[in-house]
């Protein structure tokens, strides 16, 4: 897995590497300007004009050695050391030396006012101005600066972070005080800031950079935030019985769905056609029987548990004969589901997964959760995580609230999104790299309750059964839109793409 370490661990591993590779910091600047340039030659070529805007610390020191490196390549190249202070950090100093020291740059330091220069479409602007040390707004000129790049039709690439944004809580950040990059070129690892949504807008694309930094370091840094690989994720899948029956792999239980004017039997459809494409021996639906026709006519694999009620769930179901609960997806809110809600989540005593407007229910109800039993996993958005919780307004506050409540109440709580986030009982985040915005369609989340009620049904544990869920449901997007685009993505085509994305996983295991 990928550590997503914070800002003085970060420190901390530079420091670890430079005494035991052994290597100069001065060198090991000169490593991650070597990364930087190439990843600027290998997206443009030497016809572009460069224009390179250094701070007075490591992250200018980074820029204008790259600036050092495009110019010998090439480039023009002029560069802006902003100097307010009259103090760099040493190896900055250094770097300004060796700069100063080759005729064909430009190289103006800014002491007091600056003179901005013409950027044009045709202009790369690469901002080393602040990297992940800084911990509280851009003001004054840095500001200003800032707003200058921003205006610009220059395309910008950020070495590290964008200038001024802060490597985790940016929740009293000044946003207009933000380089808004095209590019953020990430040195060894992502920062907890570059997964966050409402970020999105700072870092355009987001690329990491190998420098080298000590991987004994980072194998013995503890982190609480890491970031999924497939190859982490691959030896969860469990090998199947040969000899094996459908009560082998599990029976699941869905509650799902309400009829009349506000039908939601897609939403048990779907979730009922992930779970069993997902390889639950036996699912059952359990809806209202307004549904009965939609799902004989577009579920014929699944068992039905047709509820009194004809238009929504009113009466929870024993769950007994069954492994695993997977419950909300699109039973509606009245009070009579409210009520039958609650009675199934107490008494069903099988691994549970909530979603949707079992979510909801829990918003308008908040002292019900005292009564979800531990291990539960909830899959909410964040729209829906906002409801349930009480002061989350940002990306960042979101996920703190929702680690918080996980740790709390003893739950998995999988916060939907780019990166999903799953956040254990024991205070570690797992986020997921896998997936696309053609996944942003209606239904996707029923395929996700799904995937992960059908592993938890085959005994797989809440914490594997999120990691693999959300992998494999991501995974199965990505195969989704090399088929169909990411327009034109629709739920169903995540479920077709299932089979290929288990067949994919299990090609990275390794074999005896």
């Amino acid at each position: 897995m990928t550590k997503v370490l914070s800002a003085d661990q970060l420190r901390e591993l530079d420091t670890y590497t430079i005494e035991h590779e052994p290597i100069s910091s001065i060198d090991l600047m000169e490593r991650a300007a070597t990364a930087v340039a190439d990843a600027v030659c290998a997206r443009w070529d030497s016809e572009q004009r460069v224009v390179v805007m250094a701070g007075p610390g490591n992250n200018g020191g980074d820029a204008l050695a790259a600036a050092r490196l495009l110019a010998e390549r090439g480039y023009t190249v002029e560069v802006f050391l902003f100097n307010i202070n009259g103090k760099l950090s040493p190896d900055c100093e250094t770097n300004r030396q060796r700069l100063a020291a080759i005729p064909d740059i430009a190289l103006t330091e800014v002491r007091e006012q600056f003179k901005t220069p013409k950027l044009t479409e045709d202009t790369l602007l690469l901002d080393g101005l602040f990297g992940t040390g800084v911990t509280k707004p851009l003001t004054g000129g840095f500001a200003a600066t800032v707003k200058f790049v921003n205006e610009s039709p220059a395309t910008v690439i950020s070495i590290d972070m964008p200038s001024g944004l802060m490597c985790e809580d940016n929740t009293h950040n000044v946003l207009d005080h933000i380089v808004r990059a095209d590019l953020t070129l990430a040195l060894q690892l992502p920062k907890l800031a570059h997964l966050l949504a409402d970020n999105q807008c700072f870092i355009g694309e987001l690329a990491v950079l190998d420098i080298g930094l000590s991987s004994e370091k980072i194998a013995v840094t503890e982190a609480q935030r890491q970031i999924l690989t497939a190859a982490d994720v691959a030896p969860l899948l469990k090998k199947r019985n040969p000899f094996g029956h459908k009560g082998t792999f599990g029976s699941a239980l869905l509650v799902a769905g309400q009829a009349g004017n506000d039908s939601m039997a897609g939403a048990a459809i779907l979730s009922a056609r992930a779970c069993l494409r997902s390889g639950a021996g036996k699912v059952t639906v359990h809806t209202p029987g307004g549904n009965r026709s939609a799902l004989h006519a577009g579920l014929p694999e699944a068992v039905l548990s047709i509820d009194p009620n004809a238009e929504h769930f009113s009466q929870a179901i024993d769950a007994t004969p069954f492994t695993a609960v997977g419950i909300g997806s699109g039973i509606g809110m009245a009070d009579e589901t409210a009520i039958a809600f609650i009675e199934q989540v107490r008494h069903s005593n099988k691994p549970l997964l909530i979603d949707a407007d079992g979510i909801n229910i829990l918003s308008k109800r908040k002292a019900w959760m005292q009564q979800i039993p531990p291990d539960t996993i909830l899959t909410p958005h964040p729209g829906e995580f906002r409801r349930l919780g009480t002061r989350s307004t940002t990306s960042y506050s979101t996920l703190a609230e929702a680690l918080e409540l996980a740790e709390k109440h003893k739950l998995y709580i999988v916060l939907k999104g780019h990166y999903t986030a799953i956040c254990t009982p024991r205070g570690k985040t797992f986020f997921n790299p896998t997936g696309n915005s053609g996944m942003a369609t209606a239904g996707s989340g029923d395929v996700l309750t799904g995937i992960i009620t059908s592993l938890l049904a085959q005994h797989y544990t809440p914490q594997d059964a999120c990691i693999l869920g959300t992998f494999l449901h991501g995974l199965a997007g990505d195969i989704a839109v090399e088929r169909w685009g990411e327009e034109s993505l629709i739920a169903s085509d995540i479920i077709n793409a299932l089979p290929d994305a288990f067949s994919r996983l299990r090609q990275l295991i390794k074999k005896p």
